[in-house]
């Protein structure tokens, strides 16, 4: 699929704004279908997720100290690299430093599958068997904002349209009353900011919303004090007839989404307070999260994502802060397990118990991975001190959805510093998370300033030991 950027009345875009149809509402699925019976196009695969809660945790957590045992690392810790491990390659911030640094935390296997966890995460382990591990992901990028746009947008730098972009750009929304994509934060933004989930140059209607824990859920979603409904759908009526007659002339697609936008934004303030008000969950509910109505909260998200997703909610993302742990591994790294550990885990138990989880796809990483050599601190004692940026090898796992649990795909070397078995670039993620939700990374396209632009690049083969 294909959109030309070019005057309206070229493109299939101008047809369907001429005609009345409009561009906005209309997704990959019934494009296809329309150009299937049509003979031109050939149906995409069988879409085995509807939506996605895509967990990031900003800062890039350590896997040697979560999710990979290194027992000969252990045996070595503070020992001096050996120096072809490191030849030619420098790091973000320890330069040329190299002395190994095994985790202190102990390790052990779970589930039938017999996936490895440390002992920080308890409750996810408990979930071992729904969990696809991937071991080998390596991405472009050695800084945070820069890596961070690479695994979301498919490119280091800003500008291009966001992985939930171009998500709602090919399938649309399943709710009138809530967009199609929506984000939600713990701490502050990641490096990258807020484009980590524009739409780039695509339209502007496919953009993530965020959503605040505190205030309004969306800013200025509250009418003006005594300001009725009415007295709303008046102003709206009269501002869309203005929009509409600009439209008619110039033929420009943001003015249409400007106008769905404000009738969003209208029926999103019915929708949302309801949708915000943990209240109603049962205090069994509340206590599988850890989470407490009213209070901002990476378990309150956790729980969020699942009512967005029982209302039709396409993509939410969840952005975790204070990752990137350079020192004090050894007490802020366990801290923030506590805080995560629990939530993520009530997730999946929560979504398969309401039968949702086989067309939820969860996505849990980050921007890179930790390196196994020492940054800071000393050689005394078992402390690792902290951990540089490693963009050559590090895990993410994977969830429902139409992924095999308790698989584990890709390995690295005795150290944890690089791939000896089956790499997955970024596009290669990015690609069969896409297939997962039915669409074919290499058809789902946006021609912009004379090129085909995708998600994936010229890049991207699926992971398929992990699809069930």
């Amino acid at each position: 699929m294909s959109i030309e950027n070019q005057p309206p009345a070229m493109t299939r875009r101008g047809f369907l704004q001429n005609s009345g149809i409009g561009f906005g509402g209309i997704g990959l699925a019934s494009l296809l279908q329309q150009e299937t019976i049509a003979g031109t196009l050939p149906a995409h695969v069988m879409p085995r997720a509807k939506h996605v809660i895509y967990l990031h945790m900003i800062g890039a957590p350590s896997q040697l100290d979560l999710f990979e045992p290194k027992p000969e690392l252990v045996k070595r810790h503070n020992q001096p690299c050996p120096a072809e491990v490191t030849k030619d390659r420098d790091f973000a911030f320890i330069g040329k430093t190299s002395t190994l640094a095994g985790s202190p935390f102990k390790y052990t296997q779970h589930g039938a599958c017999g996936h490895h966890f440390s002992e920080l995460l308890p409750h996810l382990a408990g979930v071992s068997d729904e969990i696809a591990m991937i071991h080998s992901i390596h991405t472009e990028e050695i800084n945070h904002a820069p890596a961070q746009m690479f695994l979301h947008s498919g490119f280091g730098r800003g500008g291009r349209p966001s992985f939930g972009s171009w998500v709602s750009y090919g399938l649309g929304s399943e709710n009138e009353n809530l967009p199609g994509y929506i984000v939600l934060l713990s701490g502050p933004k990641g490096g990258a900011g807020t484009s980590l989930w524009s739409s780039g140059f695509l339209p502007s209607i496919h953009q993530g919303i965020q959503f605040r824990s505190e205030g309004d859920p969306v800013l200025f979603l509250s009418s003006p004090k005594d300001h009725t409904a009415q007295d709303r759908r008046n102003v709206l009526d009269a501002l869309s007839d203005l929009n509409r007659q600009q439209l008619a002339t110039t033929g420009d697609p943001e003015i249409e989404t400007r106008i769905e936008q404000y009738e969003m934004a209208f029926r999103m303030q019915a929708s949302v307070p309801d949708l915000m008000n943990l209240e109603g969950e049962t205090k069994e509910t509340l206590a599988l999260y850890g989470a407490q109505p009213g209070k901002a909260s990476f378990a309150n998200n956790c729980l969020l994502a699942r009512r967005l997703v029982e209302r039709g909610v396409r993509l939410i993302e969840l952005y975790d802060a204070d990752w990137d742990h350079h020192s004090g591994l050894d007490k802020r790294l366990p801290a923030k397990c506590k805080e995560t550990d629990k939530p993520i885990a009530a997730l999946i138990r929560d979504l398969k118990r309401r039968g949702l989880l086989d067309d939820t796809l969860i996505v849990w990483g980050s921007e890179f991975g930790r390196t196994p050599l020492r940054q800071g601190g000393n050689a005394k004692g078992n402390s690792v001190a902290g951990r540089d940026h490693h963009k050559d090898a590090f895990t993410m796992w994977l969830a429902g959805g139409g992924v095999k649990g308790g698989v584990s795909h890709g390995r690295t070397d005795d150290f944890g510093m690089d791939i000896v078995e089956n790499g997955v670039h970024v596009h290669d993620l990015n690609a069969t998370i896409l297939h997962l939700l039915g669409i074919d990374h290499e058809r789902l396209t946006y021609r912009y300033q004379g090129r085909e632009f995708r998600l994936t690049d010229v890049h991207g083969s699926l992971i398929r030991p992990i699809l069930a």
